[in-house]
């Protein structure tokens, strides 16, 4: 009796989870056909992984719940007030978050990868480095003289980068 009362709406689920399931599949092969193509490393590539899966699945669960007869007022009314609640956290967080975004852009444009050596042009304080690693939030650099260095990624993105030669 329930089942049949409820039949489409479990096809209509069935369905989502399907799709979630081969469309992470294939996203998962591409990111890593791209992590190979630029020779980037595997922290990275389970880093951009990790958030699609997070995004895919928030998108997967919203639309489940929709199918279940959740009125789209309710649903969007509760989103917007979660958004909202991660917004003004991540308002207070921006750097984290901007170095994350930075770290994402610096992933699927690979302007530079690990072995490459750059310098950051920056008037008050230049660095000449090689990359070592390329983090979510931070790229580690290690100068001639053995120094380590960890610059933010989103400094990356604001300061000129010259390659110097690549790895």
């Amino acid at each position: 009796m329930f089942f049949k009362e409820y039949f489409n709406q479990f096809v209509a689920t069935a369905i989502t989870i399907v799709v979630f399931v081969v469309l992470r599949y294939l996203i998962n092969k591409v990111i890593n056909k791209v992590a190979q193509q630029a020779n980037i490393g595997n922290s990275r590539k389970g880093l951009v992984r990790k958030y699609i899966d997070y995004l895919a699945f928030a998108l997967s669960l919203i639309i489940i719940v929709s199918i279940w007869g959740i009125k789209p007022e309710q649903l969007f009314l509760f989103i917007s007030s979660v958004l909202t609640v991660i917004g003004v956290a991540f308002f207070a967080q921006w750097s984290i978050l901007s170095n994350v975004t930075a770290g994402i852009i610096l992933f699927f444009s690979f302007p530079f990868k690990i072995g490459d050596k750059i310098r950051l042009l920056d008037k008050d304080f230049p660095i000449e480095a090689r990359i070592v690693e390329i983090q979510s939030f931070y790229t580690l650099l290690r100068t001639e003289q053995g120094e380590e260095i960890s610059i933010p990624n989103n400094l990356l993105l604001q300061k000129g980068v010259e390659i110097l030669s690549k790895g």
